[in-house]
């Protein structure tokens, strides 16, 4: 039975040192408790005391780690079953199949749209992680061979996959400085893929046939002292497949039932033939619930839409997304360009930004820190607003870059010009259009 926050206090050194990130032993342990952080954070808990909590204060699905240095990808420490509960840790890792029966143009090919298909979107930077290195001839040499290709390649966490252990292992060396996810632990090599994990000190994947079997194998591989394992029924089948991702969540968050409280690792790219269809299918393992999704191929029109939809489900629905609050220089401004302000809500200012830039008027964007509010929603919270907005502007330098004092604000806050005015004595406050569509034509009306 898992432990309550006060237990979880009283087997902390209760020091207050802020080590684990966290301000006092108190709010540690209630994160603890919510499965929202890891003891590991904690080095001064006794050996007792880690002994006691290790298992009661782990989240319900285990966290995985894969690959090394600044290439850490991690899946697992999830608590909830719905975003909206709290919200989601790690996002679905996005992989990308590589196997030693490819031509290596077809290898190059896939490896440098890995590196190439980056995406900045709303602030963030969007793209793959993985790449999966898949022996199909069996033979140790060839694998050994593309395993350091890859490596040289790329910079990210390997996933090394074969169906015989001695071309695995092969793999596995020559990946170990990567700490790779071993792929995979069945009924039939069990203890020696889990004795290889343990000495190269990496994580590992079951495969099994169908959610008993995935039992056995995770219960042995936990009573040999791994904890970093990844789930793979076996199931190739879009329905079975996903019906089988919903009842591992359910039965790790609600039973806390630990055989099936790890990550899950799906194969889009085994289940057609189609890229298209098997982007389809990786969009319904990436909303429910797989830790990490194999695909085929990466082109720009099929991983774009996932990376989008990825973006979107496990961004912290109560931590709206922010830019940073600065100056924008848009279309290369001079002294006499124009000075538009707005919130820092990131969705606002990239349709604002961008609107600016269709312009083609050299102007000065002030976004000011509203807490990642819209404009609408700061004003109602007294963020947007004169006595803030004022400050902000003599602070901001935009001074030391014009010669005139015109200030243009959001349509939607056309009543706080009036409190601007006397905030802002010096300056001229035009009011901007209400919708961003309409800034192109504004800003051409305003310079004439």
């Amino acid at each position: 039975m898992a432990l309550t926050g006060i237990e979880i206090f009283k087997l902390l050194p209760k020091t207050n040192c802020a080590d684990c990130g966290v301000p006092t032993c108190l709010a540690f342990a209630m994160k603890l408790a919510a499965g929202q952080a890891e003891l590991a954070s904690c080095p001064h808990v006794s050996a007792e005391s880690k002994a006691k909590l290790d298992t009661a204060s782990a989240p319900p699905v285990l966290p995985v780690t894969i690959g090394s240095g600044d290439s850490i990808f991690k899946t697992g420490a999830e608590t909830v079953l719905f975003r909206h509960e709290k919200t989601f840790v790690n996002p679905t890792g996005l992989a990308v199949l590589v196997t030693d029966k490819m031509s290596d143009a077809d290898v190059d090919k896939r490896l440098k749209n890995f590196n190439d298909l980056h995406y900045d979107r709303v602030g963030m930077m969007l793209k793959s992680d993985l790449v999966a290195v898949k022996s199909e001839s069996g033979d140790a040499a060839a694998f050994e061979k593309l395993v350091n290709k890859v490596k040289g390649a790329v910079k990210c966490g390997l996933i090394i996959m074969s169906d015989k252990f001695e071309t695995l292992q092969a793999g596995a060396k020559a990946a170990a400085d990567r700490k790779p996810l071993l792929y995979a632990a069945t009924k039939d090599n069990v203890d020696k893929v889990g004795n290889l994990a343990k000495e190269l000190k990496c994580s590992v994947a079951v495969k099994g046939n169908g959610l008993d079997e995935v039992i056995e194998l995770t219960t042995k591989l936990t009573g040999m002292g791994l904890k970093e394992i990844v789930i793979d029924t076996g199931s190739r089948k879009l329905g079975k497949a996903f019906e089988e991702q919903v009842i591992m969540r359910r039965a790790a968050i609600k039973k806390l039932f630990r055989p099936l409280g790890f990550p899950t690792i799906t194969f889009p790219c085994e289940m057609t033939d189609n890229l298209m269809e098997e982007t389809l299918i990786a969009s319904a393992f990436i909303a429910k619930y797989a830790g990490i999704v194999v695909l085929s191929d990466l082109q720009g029109h099929s991983i774009f839409p996932l990376l989008v939809e990825r973006m979107n489900i496990y961004t912290d629905p109560q931590r709206p997304m922010a830019t940073e609050s600065k100056i924008y220089e848009i279309n290369n401004p001079n002294e006499n360009s124009p000075v538009l302000v707005t919130t820092n809500f990131s969705l606002t200012y990239f349709i604002v930004s961008g609107e600016i830039e269709g312009s083609r008027v050299p102007s000065w964007l002030l976004v000011m820190d509203c807490e990642g509010l819209s404009v609408l929603t700061a004003w109602a919270a007294g963020k947007f607003v004169a006595d803030a907005i004022g400050p902000f502007v003599k602070k901001s330098g935009i001074t030391e870059k014009i010669k005139h004092r015109k200030l243009i604000i959001p349509g939607y806050s056309a009543n706080i010009s009036g409190e601007l005015e006397e905030e802002l004595p010096d300056w001229k406050i035009t009011i901007g259009p209400r919708e961003a569509a309409h800034i192109p034509a504004f800003l051409k009306e305003f310079v004439k």
